[in-house]
């Protein structure tokens, strides 16, 4: 029986049965195009395909080697160091650094010794080594290339066999097997294949950049997350000098671990004391302000968590959020509400995490309540205090994980006191003193006086 004809839309991705003019999905026009069906293969199981090599779960061989670059922030990320014959693909926001990052990392492993290869699709040679000499990069040993035609790159690597190969970016690939335009889906998918195949088999460490959509995801389809090994995010404000390098995925090392670096005139600048950077600019003793003890991958960072209460002048207040998920604000004003008995309605709640550091951990969510009632309530939480703990919708206080190093790290900092939910583990030691709450009320009560 014969196939059906495929359709797809090379901007989103979409699936159709027939052509149509403007895709239903994401709205483009004359974006569809006929996608050839796959062979039926073997008519029969068993036909001339070899069989594959297996072996036992049990069976372990020595573990690959891994290039440290020196640079001690991107080695935590990556889960140590390279690991050889890796794919690396890294996404940000334009401008925010990703070709600086990169091309200083390239240095720093050509200089360790690694064979080193840059290619840029979206700059010429002149415009990189300009940034190189910016950077004071010229030293290192790093073969510069641009094209975009992928079938002379993967010409060129097998030829030269780099340990490490830079593709800047993933979008501006184009291969002539596939026909759509560069940065389309097919071709995204198509070239990251193929990068991601040479990689495997001829043992090259291979870092993609990937652009990035309005809501921050990596452009192109989803599958090429899949394909690669570790999934890189270069995140900051524009606003701050401050840049964090995330790790959602790895394949080798932990995710959410997170790199932290400052932005200068001579390139990203390592910092290896994140929690003393986000809270050098902080006022004592400041009614709306906050210090969450909070656990990014591996390590404890403190932030601080700033709020500002104030009379609304509009018939629906507003909730302004810059570094939280907003839907969590929504939720610890509602349980503040209806657990504590404290309205906020009428009043506008501006929420901001210090630095441009962007939280995600449920464990802000003492944090968060605290510094809404200290802005409320304009009491200043002491300077030496830290909070941490998740909030329920019953209003108790839920414990979390590595209590144990968020004390080390707020005592490392010089705080000596902290609020956390009962029945955490405290560990053997603790040099602080730990105030241990059992629900929202109480702490209500004994912060503020109030609920």
């Amino acid at each position: 029986m014969a196939k059906s004809p495929s359709f797809t839309c090379t901007a989103c991705g979409a699936a159709h049965n027939k052509w149509i003019g403007r895709c239903e999905a994401c709205g483009a026009w004359n974006t569809i195009v006929e996608v050839a069906p796959l062979s039926a293969g073997p008519k029969a199981l068993g036909g001339k395909g070899k069989s594959i090599p297996l072996t036992d779960l049990a069976t372990q061989g020595a573990s690959p080697p891994r290039a440290a670059s020196g640079i001690n922030e991107l080695d935590r990320v990556l889960g140590g160091g390279l690991v050889p014959a890796s794919a690396i693909l890294v996404g940000g926001d334009p401008g925010i650094g990703k070709s600086t990052l990169l091309l200083q990392a390239t240095a720093a492993f050509a200089r360790k010794g690694l064979s080193c290869m840059y290619i840029s699709g979206e700059e010429a040679v002149a415009q990189v080594q300009m940034r190189a000499a910016r950077l004071g990069l010229t030293d290192a040993k790093v073969s510069l290339g641009a094209e975009t035609n992928l079938r002379d790159i993967l010409t060129t690597l097998d030829t030269h066999r780099p340990g490490l190969v830079v593709i800047d970016s993933i979008q501006t690939m184009w291969l002539d097997t596939v026909d759509s335009a560069p940065g389309s889906v097919s071709q995204v998918r198509a070239a990251s294949h193929e990068l991601v195949t040479f990689a495997k088999k001829r043992g090259v460490s291979v870092v993609l950049v990937g652009h990035v959509t309005k809501e921050g995801q990596i452009a192109g389809p989803r599958v090429v997350e899949h394909m690669v090994d570790t999934v890189l995010y270069f995140e900051g404000e524009r606003g701050h000098q401050f840049r964090i390098l995330r790790a959602v995925k790895n394949r080798f090392g932990p995710a959410d671990e997170i790199g932290v670096f400052e932005m200068t005139g001579d390139g990203l600048a390592e910092v290896t004391n994140p929690s003393a950077l986000f809270l050098s600019d902080r006022e004592k003793a400041t009614p709306g302000s906050a210090v969450f003890a909070g656990i990014e991958g591996t390590r404890p960072v403190l932030t601080e968590i700033q709020a500002l209460v104030v009379a609304s002048t509009l018939g629906t207040p507003r909730r302004t959020v810059v570094g939280i998920d907003g839907g969590r604000l929504s939720t610890i004003l509602a349980v503040l509400e209806s657990r504590c008995g404290i309205s906020f309605a009428g009043l506008d709640v501006f929420l901001n995490v210090a630095g441009g550091m962007r939280v995600n951990e449920p464990a802000a969510d003492l944090a968060v309540a605290g510094a809404i009632l200290s802005a409320r309530e304009d009491v200043a939480i002491p300077p030496d205090m830290v909070l941490f703990g998740e909030i329920s919708l019953s209003g108790a206080l839920r414990p979390v994980g590595q209590t144990e190093n968020r004390l080390k790290e707020a005592s490392k900092l010089g705080f000596t006191q902290a609020i956390a939910p009962a029945r955490s583990k405290l560990g053997q030691g603790t040099e602080i003193m730990v105030r241990q709450m059992p629900d929202l009320t109480t702490f209500v009560g004994d912060m503020f006086g109030a609920g």
